[in-house]
């Protein structure tokens, strides 16, 4: 059977917006964890502590909804493509002044910038690339989308691997320029939506409408989000550090351990995302959940280095096998009409709920240890993201703009 040139010509589109998307939350999740990996270094320099290092992962995860509600707006307005694209060189302008920071407050603002650009990249990359995608892929092409962030990890660990001992942590935030070239390839690679240019909005009022219209669905995905982001953020912004700390291992050996953790997450993100467009988003992510809880105990208090390694593969790979099914199910549940700013404004706003859990961590870590703070806090978020994920709706492979 032969392939007309339409089928091929949609074929090439969701696959150029799937990249696009996925390069983008790659790129962006590289530029925040090079402030995980960097934490101790940045610190020494600025002469603070831990636990205000920390506090700069809260304040860019805090503004994360800014970037979300100004994004999102414009996506749902004027289009999914333009609103990326000045996205994606804004915050790689911020990631590079980041390394150019005389001073800690300089640093904090700069973090708090690129918190806008990070929490304006998700929302409208996930709404181009989830209405492009076939229904019937969604899933899986869901949990490779949403592990850029995992892909991203691992770069920033391969980079601080690389690169921080000869030259330190400034010239790594110069990599971080690189989400600017991206934007040329959507300029020239990626249509528009065309869900989105059968159900755009005439006028501000009428979309304003809209979003009135859902603040339940927005309140729940709210909520939910923020038990995500707790479950995700409480595993990995404050790892690098519990290993250095803790376990007192070298830079090879962190960036080795967060490696392949990562790799852990992506399998786990592609996997459970196949397995939701079979199964029901809301059963495996409570699946996986329940998976990562049973990994507690091996990932915080393994007794051996080995165990540590294994602990950390298979927590991120429960985790973010969590994570791959999000983009679908949150894009499922949003109507058409507001599908560029409801899921991300909502899994921003998660975000800052959640966007203290580094700083909680570290100070309670000073108190006890940091395999106690970390434990403590898995457990108990992954109960509440468990049930949060069962009380809500799912609308799973529903057909967009029809």
């Amino acid at each position: 059977m032969r392939i007309g040139p339409d089928k091929v010509g949609e074929r090439s589109d969701h696959w150029a917006a799937l990249i696009a998307g996925y390069l983008g939350w790659t790129l962006d999740a590289f530029d925040f964890f090079l402030v995980v990996f960097c934490l101790t270094a940045i610190g020494r320099d600025f002469r603070v502590s831990d636990a205000q290092m920390a506090g700069t992962l809260g304040v860019t995860l805090a503004f994360r909804p800014v970037g979300a509600f100004l994004f999102g707006l414009l996506a749902d307005r004027y289009g999914r493509r333009l609103p990326l694209m000045i996205d994606l060189v804004f915050y790689s302008v911020v990631e590079v002044a980041s390394g150019l920071a005389p001073n800690f407050t300089t640093f904090l603002v700069l973090r708090a910038l690129f918190g806008i650009g990070m929490g304006g990249e998700w929302g409208v990359g996930a709404s181009l690339a989830m209405e492009k995608v076939p229904p019937r892929l969604r899933g899986v092409l869901s949990g490779f989308l949403q592990q850029g962030y995992a892909m991203g990890n691992l770069l920033a660990a391969g980079c601080y691997f690389l690169l921080f001992d000869r030259f330190g942590w400034r010239p790594l935030f110069f990599v971080g320029g690189l989400p600017a070239l991206l934007a040329l390839f959507v300029r020239m690679r990626v249509k528009e939506s065309e869900v989105w240019q059968k159900t755009r909005h005439e006028s501000w009022g009428q979309l304003g409408a809209a979003i009135a219209r859902n603040w339940k669905l927005f309140l729940y995905i709210a909520v939910f989000m923020m038990t995500m982001n707790l479950a995700s953020h409480g595993t990995q912004d404050m790892y690098p550090t519990f290993l250095k700390r803790q376990w007192s291992l070298s830079v090879a050996a962190v960036a080795g351990i967060s490696a392949v953790s990562m790799v852990g997450a992506i399998g786990g993100g592609t996997l459970c995302g196949w397995m939701s467009d079979r199964w029901g988003r809301r059963r495996v992510i409570t699946g996986a959940l329940a998976g990562a809880a049973l990994m507690v105990p091996l990932w915080a208090f393994a007794p051996s280095k080995p165990l540590l390694v294994t602990g950390a593969f298979f927590m991120q790979f429960m985790v973010q096998g969590a994570w791959g099914v999000i983009p679908a199910h949150l894009t499922e549940l949003s109507p058409d009409a507001v599908r560029g700013f409801l899921p991300g404004f909502g899994y921003q706003c998660g975000v800052l709920l959640a966007s203290s859990v580094p700083y909680i961590e570290a100070v309670f870590a000073h108190r006890t240890s940091y395999g106690v703070a970390m434990a403590a806090t898995a457990a108990t978020v992954f109960l509440m993201a468990a049930v949060a994920a069962m009380l809500g709706p799912e609308r799973r492979g529903t057909r967009f703009g029809t």
